[in-house]
């Protein structure tokens, strides 16, 4: 399924920006292609944490996309180019928008400058294998915390 299915799903997603939908989105369909693949029915009524079990896999699609991601934002920014200067804002131009209304649009490294500074973050980029590592642990893959059989199953990244 990996070699098949992920590489035309993740097609680009080096720079993608995830809405709390998407990952949504993006974690059933796993799911489904699981459940498809042990051509298990949704009339079975068996739970993902069972099919997980018998495919002996975790959820990580999320994983793969935040670990291309990083790896990407890392070769850009190791650079000097203007794809660098795109990304941080400092070409100037553009069409200025005034009066838009809700919550200001994630950017490409909002995800990543979220934890650490910007300037930080660079430093890290310089050094490949460091900023391999630490993405290597900073990523894992998503685990899944029950609070309670009845109740809602809550996601967090480990």
């Amino acid at each position: 399924m990996k070699c098949y299915v992920w590489s035309i799903v993740l097609y680009g997603a080096e720079n993608w920006t995830l809405r709390a939908v998407d990952q949504k989105n993006l974690e059933s369909f796993e799911m489904w292609c699981w459940r498809r693949m042990e051509k298990i029915s949704w009339i079975d009524h068996v739970r993902n944490k069972d099919v997980l079990l018998r495919v002996k896999e975790q959820r990580n699609i999320l994983y793969e996309i935040r670990k291309r991601n990083a790896n990407w934002i890392g070769h850009i920014l190791r650079r000097k180019c203007l794809l660098q200067r795109v990304i941080e804002g400092k070409i100037q131009g553009g069409i200025e928008v005034t009066g838009r209304q809700g919550r200001r649009r994630r950017k490409l490294l909002d995800d990543l400058t979220e934890k650490r500074g910007y300037c930080h973050l660079k430093e890290e980029a310089l050094d490949r294998t460091m900023w391999r590592a630490g993405f290597g642990r900073g990523f894992g893959p998503v685990v899944r915390q029950t609070v309670n059989e009845y109740t809602r199953l809550v996601y967090c990244t480990c």
